[in-house]
């Protein structure tokens, strides 16, 4: 798996504590641009505290993401505030072997691993005979598994990414989409610490929202994204 940050809006803590300030003052827009860095910082502070989100919805950020399963990014697109232009699998052929994304509960037995490949092996070869035979890559696309290898650009608002890693970051979500979320995070975090420093599974900055469900592991998950 990797995952980039391919872009985002340039001073992304500006343009959020502009628009914050907007709401109350009647000052120019271009001097609440130019307002002093500490005092960005603590008007973000201060929303972030009170949930007043809707002013992150003015930042957005770009990443590129490669080597997740399409089971992955069927989760993913389920994120319905955000943008996505994902590897097409009616215009990209896969004559050549698809590359294929094995849990470790699969690579971790070895007899499992073999019998998972040999699948895929199948697969493939069933895919090469139908686009062999002229059926084109649109349908022969049917036979193509879960853990066929895709890649994607996505844009999110910050809002909405605060909403993506507290469901995404959880421990109880699938493994995949949790390990590329944490890594967003990551990012995320080292474009704008301001923005972003609450941002995680919803336990970090209260109880657990799984209620019954819960992991148990409140305090190892809180230690794991304060040192991310």
């Amino acid at each position: 798996m990797l995952v980039q940050l391919l872009t985002h809006t340039p001073n992304p803590e500006q343009v959020v504590a502009a628009a914050a300030r907007l709401c109350y003052s009647d000052s120019s827009i271009e001097k609440l641009l130019g307002q002093a860095p500490q005092q960005a910082a603590k008007l973000l502070q201060k929303i972030l505290q009170l949930g007043h989100f809707s002013v992150l919805e003015h930042a957005s950020f770009t990443f590129g993401i490669e080597g997740i399963s399409r089971a992955c990014s069927h989760q993913l697109v389920r994120h319905r505030v955000a943008s996505f232009s994902q590897q097409s699998q009616r215009y990209v052929s896969h004559v050549r072997p698809f590359a294929a994304i094995a849990p470790d509960s699969i690579s971790e037995q070895p007899a499992l691993l073999e019998r998972f490949n040999a699948h895929m092996q199948i697969t493939h070869e069933l895919y090469r005979d139908l686009m062999d035979a002229g059926v084109p890559a649109e349908d022969a696309r049917f036979v193509l598994p879960n853990a066929a290898a895709t890649k994607l650009v996505m844009t999110m608002n910050v809002r909405e990414l605060h909403h993506f890693f507290g469901l995404r970051c959880c421990r109880r979500a699938q493994w995949e989409i949790r390990a590329m979320a944490r890594e967003m995070l990551r990012l995320a975090r080292q474009a704008s610490s301001l923005l972003f420093a609450e941002a995680g599974p919803g336990c970090l900055n209260g109880p657990c929202p799984e209620g019954a469900m819960t992991c148990g592991a409140i305090k190892a998950v809180r230690e794991e994204y304060a040192q991310l």
